[in-house]
């Protein structure tokens, strides 16, 4: 089978779920089957420490990223480059299916009747709108065209086809699949990161529906009744000031530490902390999930969304909205190391059930059905 994998999510993403899955699946395909990602160049750096990428696409970022570092602007050159390989791509090579990585439908007068599939990772811009200002129109205007439009669809989760189907009741529901994400995540034990002795993890985005603030306050009285406990929030940034002096008025800015890491680093943040709390309103899926139980970390979340599908019986569950319910689950982990064990144990045996060559696999045979 010969696939065009469209490059917008690799022109826009440098770290990400969606660029990561990608380039999982299509490594993994690129060994059995012919593919073309029509791009001149990307910062991406899952494709790029992969083996997709041509020699002349690796000497086009080597050649960018030394413009770069002389001071020199290339997005006018990259942005000509990549239009024109995109276009005579389509034009000229021969393929049975094209796949778009994110929901621009700049292609769709392009590709003409052959046929794509489109991946849904989520409706989080349908479901809280709010959130999206800016570009949640967009967004969603153009993955509810794309998603009439496809040939088939990939979902995420069995949560994510309920969504799609909840809010599109129009889409055909026989033509969305449900194939899950594998696991990335490996604890490299050579690499050194100064972290604290005991702490709770957060990782990541802390905006909106992450439900960051409930999760500081919910925990306030915990983090003031144990001297040596505190939250590390990996990624995410650096505190904005709002949220410095949020950590203030609940006294505790002492007590929460923001730190960046390295793709390599990630895996001992969750090895090392006491366990990994996921208070997000909503998932797609929730990768964090997937990582936190393959190292070893035990998981507090929310018992709705996508969470119970991935997580089955590794979940350490709190009621939505309970700030009462999240401390006490967590300061039950903390104290009993017996039943932190016992978590740990059900997350590595959950976790097993998540494999990449077993997505590929099913991702090529959705591809399959496309082109019949």
């Amino acid at each position: 089978m010969r696939i065009i994998l469209d490059p917008q999510i690799f022109n826009d993403q440098k770290y990400g779920g969606i660029s990561r899955y990608y380039t999982e699946i299509f490594s993994r395909l690129a060994q059995r089957e012919v593919i073309n990602i029509p791009l001149f160049q990307t910062s991406n750096v899952y494709l790029k420490e992969s083996d997709l990428l041509t020699p002349k696409q690796k000497r086009n970022c080597l050649m960018v990223d030394i413009m770069l570092k002389l001071g020199i602007s290339t997005r006018s050159m990259i942005r000509k480059n990549q239009t024109k390989i995109f276009n005579s791509t389509i034009i000229n090579w021969d393929y049975d299916v094209f796949v778009p990585t994110y929901y621009d439908d700049y292609f769709l007068d392009k590709i003409k009747d052959k046929p794509f599939v489109l991946t849904v990772y989520d409706m989080i811009h349908e479901l809280f709108p709010e959130n999206f200002q800016d570009n949640n129109y967009s967004v969603s205007a153009n993955k509810k065209k794309l998603m009439e439009k496809a040939t088939r669809i990939i979902a995420v989760s069995n949560n994510t086809k309920k969504d799609i189907l909840k809010i599109y009741p129009h889409i055909d529901a026989s033509k969305i699949d449900v194939i899950y994400h594998g696991v990335s995540m490996k604890i490299n034990s050579e690499i050194k990161i100064a972290l604290p002795e005991n702490y709770i993890l957060f990782v990541g985005n802390r905006a909106n529906y992450k439900n960051f603030k409930f999760f500081v306050t919910a925990l306030k009285d915990t983090l003031l009744n144990q001297p040596n406990l505190v939250i590390v929030c990996a990624g995410g940034g650096a505190f904005s000031n709002d949220e410095k002096d949020f950590f203030n008025q609940l006294g505790i800015s002492d007590k929460i530490i923001q730190k960046g890491f390295k793709e390599e680093e990630l895996g001992l943040f969750y090895q090392k902390a006491k366990c990994f709390v996921f208070p997000s309103i909503y998932e797609g899926f929730g990768i964090p999930v997937l990582e936190s139980m393959a190292c070893g970390c035990p998981i507090v979340l929310g018992n709705h969304s996508s969470f119970p599908e991935v997580a089955s019986d590794a979940g350490f569950y709190f009621d939505l909205n309970n700030p009462e319910d999240l401390k006490n689950k967590v300061e039950l982990l903390l104290s009993d190391a017996s039943l932190r064990d016992e978590y740990i144990q059900k997350g590595l045996a959950q976790v097993s059930k998540f494999n990449w060559d077993n997505a590929a696999q099913q991702c090529l045979e959705v591809y399959k059905k496309a082109l019949k």
